[in-house]
């Protein structure tokens, strides 16, 4: 029987001489939700890095529908989206652009069109030309955001994603979230806040 879903098995990090976390383990399958919680320096950005394959683990695997993520990184990124807490946008290109740069990085079509209804409902429209580096933290992060209702990767691995957005913005994310799930997706984010999250799922601490 094949083994669906993201599994954890046994990881460590040590950056430094110092071990941030050591024993960590969970399995994340279709349609879940997991909430990572920790206090700041427990490492919660350096799981998410050894989780997408960014950063190497001092011990433990990744593994993605049973087969460790070294060995089938072409077929793990086609199915992982993740968004850091940087963003990663490009200042000189519009939202538009880096919208659909992004797509192309990851192998999908997208058009002109469909990029600016995707912007454009999450409350950029307007801006949509304007250059990364002229918009506000919030508006940043809404482009960074837009990836979410383009691509088709099953597993979404986002770190501090409500940071900077506004209350409107902040439920209109949660929707999404829960949409993801119920369609049979998954999701790990990083948050210090706690939000109403629909669906199936559960909140890890991550402790050094």
């Amino acid at each position: 029987m094949s083994i669906e879903g993201l599994q954890v098995d046994r990881l460590a990090c040590v950056r430094g001489d110092r071990q941030l976390f050591s024993e960590v383990s969970f399995q994340l399958s279709a349609g879940e939700w997991m909430h990572l919680q920790g206090d700041n320096g427990t490492g919660k950005t350096s799981l998410m890095r050894i989780l997408c394959g960014l950063a190497p683990a001092a011990a433990g695997e990744v593994r993605w529908a049973g087969q460790p993520i070294l060995q089938s990184a072409d077929t793990y990124r086609a199915e992982m989206l993740y968004l850091g807490h940087t963003l990663s946008l490009k200042d000189d290109l519009s939202a538009l652009e880096n919208l659909q740069f992004e797509a192309a990085v990851s192998g999908e079509s997208l058009d002109a069109h469909r990029a600016q209804e995707v912007l454009g409902s999450l409350g950029l429209r307007g801006r949509e030309h304007l250059p990364i580096r002229v918009l506000s933290q919030g508006q940043k992060r809404r482009v960074a955001l837009a990836r979410l209702l383009t691509s088709r990767a099953r597993l979404w691995i986002l770190d501090e994603p409500f940071v900077a957005l506004d209350p409107g913005a902040v439920s209109q994310l949660v929707d999404l979230l829960g949409q993801h799930v119920s369609a049979g997706g998954m999701a790990l984010y990083t948050s210090h806040q706690t939000v109403p999250m629909a669906g199936t799922g559960r909140h890890y601490r991550l402790t050094a």
